[in-house]
């Protein structure tokens, strides 16, 4: 269970979407969290609960700039 995440992380998801794809960009965190499919562009929305219990590990950190 994955515990930190931001809008804009890439995250490893346990099963893979339909069209093949496991990687998903974060698009919005409040009580839910959006999801869009790496590969296909399919939006999503999870309760966080749900989305910390799928969740595998955060591939790559949004660096934000000044």
């Amino acid at each position: 269970m994955i515990g930190q995440f931001e809008l804009g992380d890439t995250v490893r998801m346990k099963k893979p979407h339909a069209c093949g794809e496991n990687l998903w960009t974060i698009t919005r965190v409040g009580a839910d969290v959006k999801l869009r499919c790496a590969r296909c562009g399919r939006v999503v929305m999870l309760d966080r609960l749900d989305f910390q219990k799928s969740a595998r590990q955060i591939i790559k950190k949004e660096t934000s700039e000044p």
